[in-house]
């Protein structure tokens, strides 16, 4: 059967009928509350989120205490998609950092669904590979490249993932997706606002010029695209 238009979440969207009917009588929708914590680290995970609107930060906590963002997941994708292969702990806390609505169905709904087809089984292992990537890619970035690369990066995807040029994110917020500190997460933000790039005002971030953000973006924002589309590039086989 072919695909129908059914939601505005990319991996809703890209299933085939099939494997949507299998999920359809199963999904919710509920708001996604800005800072709602919606799993902590090592704990088993009940629920599977697929985005409408809003992003998922995934973070890591240290041993003093401090907080990492390791991925995002936004509108295009699914939070939880390996534990709907199977029961494991979370190895990441996952929150709510740009607030939204999105589908969710129990991850024991979603594994009786991925055992009843090879396509949706697929489909879950090519999304969970995708955000592995992205965290791959994340910890290189965190390594070696500026702060003020690593801010433009973590901007655009996130623009990328609400649909949004406007975003809410508080200093503390933005340091956490870069790992960086806050002081050194506001004097990027003046610059880039300096330059242009975006408008910056108690939280409230405008991007105003995406192209010039995406030159001081360092390469790791177009390497994750292009590892995400090539994950999925196979995935509108039938179901």
């Amino acid at each position: 059967m072919d695909k129908i238009p059914r939601s505005p979440n990319g991996f809703l969207s890209s299933l085939s009928a099939n494997d949507f009917e299998l999920m359809r009588p199963h999904l919710r929708t509920i708001e996604l509350a800005a800072d709602s914590v919606l799993v902590e680290a090592d704990e088993l995970l009940q629920l599977t989120y697929m985005p409408h609107k809003g992003v998922i930060s995934l973070v890591v906590k240290l041993g003093r205490g401090e907080r990492v963002q390791v991925a995002m997941v936004g509108r295009d994708s699914i939070y939880g998609a390996f534990a709907g292969l199977g029961e494991a702990p979370t190895l990441s806390s996952a929150v709510a950092l740009v607030p939204g609505v999105t589908s969710t169905i129990e991850v024991k709904a979603l594994r009786a669904a991925a055992a009843l087809s090879p396509t949706l089984r697929a489909m879950l292992i090519r999304h969970g590979l995708a955000v592995y990537a992205q965290i791959q890619q994340t910890a290189g970035c965190n390594a070696v490249h500026t702060v003020e690369s690593r801010l433009a990066r973590c901007l655009l995807q996130t623009r990328d993932l609400s649909g949004s040029n406007k975003i809410v994110l508080t200093q503390e917020a933005m340091a956490q997706m870069i790992g960086a500190r806050r002081n050194s997460v506001s004097l990027v933000a003046h610059t880039l606002q300096q330059a242009n790039f975006i408008h910056y005002s108690r939280g409230h971030i405008e991007i105003t010029n995406a192209d010039g953000l995406s030159r001081t973006a360092c390469e790791c924002y177009a390497t994750v695209k292009a590892q995400y589309a090539g994950l999925l590039s196979c995935q509108e086989v039938g179901g």
